[in-house]
């Protein structure tokens, strides 16, 4: 019998410079901080980001991590991914801020369009296009 999951809590992302990523995920990808804690006792920022009313991604602060070992394809989470109402709206709002990307491309299972891009650590990042 499997485990009885009921739906995905959040993704915990250890940024190299907190409050540079900080930024990032909350003015470029418009995710709200709900809460942020300095835990001393690990000299380490904790803050919890929500989409919408959804809390997706903890962000953390750790004195000198050591970088991704390569990109994008490292073993162990490939990227995360966001749902977009529409891609071409998207690539505008990125190019505005610029922040650079692939090229659109389209899920050839799908149909649908994505794009990848990166956070300020290289941490792969993508947006699809709702059905």
């Amino acid at each position: 019998m499997p485990l009885p999951l009921r739906r995905l809590h959040h993704v915990a992302v250890i940024a190299s410079d907190y409050r540079r990523s900080l930024q990032f995920y909350t003015d470029v990808l418009g995710l709200t901080l709900r809460a942020e804690h300095y835990r001393a006792d690990r000299q380490s920022y904790k803050a919890d980001l929500a989409l919408g009313d959804t809390y997706v991604v903890e962000l953390f602060s750790f004195p000198s991590p050591p970088p991704r070992p390569s990109h994008p394809e490292a073993a162990g989470l490939r990227h995360l991914a966001f749902e977009v109402d529409n891609i071409d709206d998207a690539v505008r709002h990125l190019d505005r801020l610029g922040v650079p990307h692939e090229p659109v491309r389209t899920d050839p299972y799908t149909g649908r369009r994505f794009l990848f891009f990166t956070d300020p650590d290289r941490l792969p990042l993508e947006l699809y296009e709702k059905d």
